[in-house]
């Protein structure tokens, strides 16, 4: 493809957010590398971008920066990319036959667009009506923060997090909304700071209307 052709294409799907696929695009190699070998060639790499933009590497300030950004990348921002850390997900048998919408609203998530690498950062609402099991509470947090842990669009961490849901509670009623700010839409671009972007997806007795207006109602009495 034309080079001038191909990078127009970047800047079109940057801007749009476009995803292609609900499972995040890792190589089949993604993990054969060990994290120590990973820090050291992001610190490495870092050092040289640092470099390429103008900045002194010598000042005490900077000196330390790589290698900061390579744990973070690592440890914590783009942890959720590997499996290892996926939370144990404990679901119960529904003992006590609970039948009736259970909704947790106001999940802090903090995540990174993938195509700017730029921070995404909300709120996630959860609902989902039991059928023979039920999850910890605490689980739906861990959920949503291990597949906001890694670069993403907010459509496909909605869909992830909606995915990991249903075959955790072998039911089909459940539904996630997520509602954000962008910094690269605030911070570059069209350098809007009031506006948000919200995704929804949901299955089963939630494509009934009178349903998702009781989760939505739900979870207006949270704010």
């Amino acid at each position: 493809m034309n080079t001038s052709i191909e990078k127009e294409l970047f800047e079109m799907i940057g801007d749009n957010h476009q995803m292609t696929s609900a499972e995040t695009p890792l190589r089949v190699d993604a993990f054969l590398k060990s994290d120590k070998d990973k820090l050291a060639s992001i610190e490495k790499h870092f050092f040289h971008i640092m470099e390429e933009i103008g900045l002194n590497m010598d000042d005490d300030s900077l000196k330390g920066t790589p290698h900061r950004v390579a744990k973070m990348f690592i440890q914590e921002i783009f942890a959720g990319l590997h499996p290892d850390n996926k939370p144990k997900i404990s679901v119960f048998d529904n003992t006590y036959n609970y039948n009736k919408m259970l909704v947790e609203a106001d999940i802090n998530f903090n995540s990174t667009c993938e195509h700017h690498f730029l921070p995404i950062f909300g709120k996630a609402h959860i609902g989902y009506i039991p059928n023979a099991k039920v999850i910890g509470l605490s689980k739906l947090n861990r959920i949503v923060d291990y597949y906001s842990r890694r670069p993403q669009v907010q459509e496909r961490l909605t869909v992830q997090i909606f995915n990991e849901l249903k075959a955790a509670l072998e039911t089909e009623d459940v539904i996630v909304v997520m509602e954000a700010k962008h910094l690269c839409v605030s911070s570059r671009g069209i350098n809007d700071e009031s506006s948000f972007t919200s995704t929804i997806q949901y299955g089963g007795c939630f494509n009934d209307k009178e349903n998702r207006n009781d989760f939505f109602n739900l979870v207006s009495k949270a704010k």
